[in-house]
């Protein structure tokens, strides 16, 4: 058996169809067809059911897929391994972050890595932390950046940094001139929030429960920039990490008092994943540049 037969099988099972799979591959379908069947020749089961109008895995070839899918990772990690230059002269970054993070610690931060080692290249993409810890098992990124919630057993977790929330208000707020708020003053506030499928969401609301209170929400939107340009031009406020407003001058960060709304920001990498060069550069700066954010 060779990679090649791997690779193959992998491609029907993800297209679910051997002409798609032929097409990915620029392969024909019948020398496609061939190799699968050598394929299970040699395991001695049959991988598909070709019965229906799409290809289907059988049980046997659900079974196989997963070993599949991990040998070939580990092959890929392998591979990385060998190239890997302890001088970091060279190299690849792939860095997931989740999108509160982007607006004041990613720039930092790349700024930082980008000036030690000019000559690494990095693929850096905002999405959610359940999407990242998808696509982190699947080794399609070398690090991500999100929150303490982890889902998955299988991810490891290196704690970075405790931000704070506030209410965040435009220069012209009523509430401008205040540098902490009580809670039933929040209670009272006309407010625009991050959609339900962003983790901060669920965090103000899961805050909101544990104290009784209920601000009234007027708007809500899917996109970080668009909720801040909706504080910076109407009356609403949010509730975003404090740090957003200290970077923008026409916004204002007021404490909410007595309880502080506290959440952990993490670093998560698939557990046993090999760590390149890059890699450990890259975690031992985030770990720098955050020590740096909580104490300035």
């Amino acid at each position: 058996m060779i990679l090649r037969h791997i690779n193959y099988f992998l491609a029907v099972a993800k297209h679910q169809s051997f002409t798609r799979a032929a097409e990915s591959l620029y392969v024909s379908q019948p020398a496609l067809s061939q190799q699968i069947k050598q394929l299970e020749q040699t395991l001695g089961a049959c991988l598909f059911d070709r019965s229906g109008r799409s290809v289907k895995l059988t049980d046997a070839g659900e079974v196989y897929a997963r070993y599949a899918r991990k040998a070939l990772q580990d092959l890929e990690e392998g591979r990385r391994a060998l190239h890997d230059v302890q001088t970091l002269s060279r190299g690849a970054l792939r860095i997931a972050i989740t999108p509160t993070f982007t607006t004041y610690l990613i720039g930092p931060l790349i700024k930082a890595f980008h000036t030690s080692y000019p000559n690494i290249t990095l693929s850096v993409q905002e999405m959610s932390q359940e999407q990242m810890e998808k696509q982190l098992l699947d080794d399609e990124f070398d690090v991500g950046i999100a929150f303490a919630e982890v889902h998955s057993a299988d991810i490891e977790v290196q704690t970075l940094l405790v931000e704070t929330l506030a209410l965040v208000v435009n220069n012209n707020h009523s509430l401008s001139q205040y540098l902490t708020i009580d809670l039933q003053t929040l209670n009272e506030q006309s407010m625009v929030l991050l959609s339900s499928s962003f983790v901060t969401r669920e965090q103000i609301e899961r805050y909101c429960r544990q104290h009784d209170i209920q601000p009234k929400v007027m708007m809500e939107a899917n996109s970080l920039s668009a909720v801040i340009e909706i504080v910076r031009h109407t009356q609403l406020s949010t509730l975003l990490p404090s740090n957003i407003a200290h970077v923008r001058d026409e916004l204002i960060a007021i404490e909410l008092a007595p309880t502080l709304l506290k959440r952990t920001a993490v670093l998560l990498q698939r557990k046993g994943a090999y760590r390149s060069a890059a890699t450990e550069a890259f975690i031992a700066l985030a770990h720098k540049v955050c020590e740096e954010e909580e104490s300035g």
